[in-house]
């Protein structure tokens, strides 16, 4: 781009993901006016980009705060209702869980053990008969 590196801005936190396994030091960041849309509906931003010192398979790659800057009223919008169908579907889950463990089919007394099982006392000092159920063949460990 032609951008010498007296331009940039000192940046000390490194980032991940560039290189596997590495961490990648900046050379350092600058920020740039990019422009988005066609010549009849754009819109310009400043971005901040972080420059490094070796050449990777993208010139740029955008995160999180450029898609903010550039998300348009309609996006919003159609966010906004992706969430609230989100909540819905939330909402009518949890009611279903909850009306699922207040009824009856879920008492313990409805599963049957399996085969070769044997009873081991929770408590062996208490003899109150309380037990679990366990493999018969599952190994002393």
């Amino acid at each position: 781009m032609g951008i010498g590196l007296d331009k940039l801005r000192p940046s000390k936190l490194p980032f991940h993901g560039v290189a596997p396994g590495k961490q990648v030091q900046p050379l350092g960041q600058i920020d740039r006016p990019v422009c988005f849309g066609t010549a009849a509906n754009f819109r310009k931003e400043v971005l901040t980009f972080v420059v490094v010192g070796f050449r990777g398979a993208y010139s740029a790659i955008l995160g999180h705060p450029c898609y903010a800057k550039f998300m348009c009223d309609v996006e919003c919008v159609e966010y906004a209702e992706a969430l609230v169908l989100d909540e819905t579907l939330a909402a009518q889950l949890h009611e279903m869980a909850e009306e699922a463990m207040d009824s009856k089919q879920w008492h313990a007394g409805n599963f049957e053990p399996a085969e070769g099982t044997k009873d081991v006392p929770l408590d062996p000092k208490t003899p109150d008969g309380k037990a679990l159920k366990i493999g018969a063949t599952l190994d002393s460990k």
